[in-house]
């Protein structure tokens, strides 16, 4: 029930709402009683539109499964080929490479290597052992 108090907040809004016109069209004289449900209910809705939902914690198994958005990328500059670089923080350390020019996602164990060549169109993407992250 916590995590989806947006959700309650629009449901007992609406109820609110529902209930006091339905009071107030039943006897107008009640809307004494009437005025303030549906004022409650309005201030319900207005919090649950501000309201951000709070982002969902991804399971052990969504972290293991999790692969980047495959797909070319733009040029860089001067016609460069792009490529990006995802590695994972938490065992078992593993590293994606996508290449821009054709758009394969190459997966390697370990931290990025030093010097890499797209195994889908043959191209080097980098060679620089000064880029790569030394422990």
């Amino acid at each position: 029930m916590a995590n989806n108090i947006r959700a309650n907040l629009f449901i007992a809004a609406w109820i609110c709402m529902i209930l006091a016109s339905g009071v107030i069209f039943a006897n107008p004289a009640y809307i004494a009683i009437g005025a303030p449900i549906g004022l409650a209910g309005a201030v319900m809705f207005i919090l649950a539109f501000s309201r951000v939902e709070e982002p969902k914690p991804m399971s052990e198994k969504e972290i293991q499964d999790w692969t980047p958005d495959v797909g070319e990328l733009p040029s860089g500059a001067e016609g460069s080929i792009m490529y990006r670089i995802d590695t994972t923080l938490d065992e078992p350390i593993r590293t994606s490479v996508l290449c821009g020019k054709c758009g394969e996602l190459t997966w390697a164990d370990g931290k990025r290597a030093q010097t890499f060549i797209c195994p889908g169109c043959d191209t080097m993407l980098w060679d620089k052992p000064e880029d790569s992250e030394e422990e």
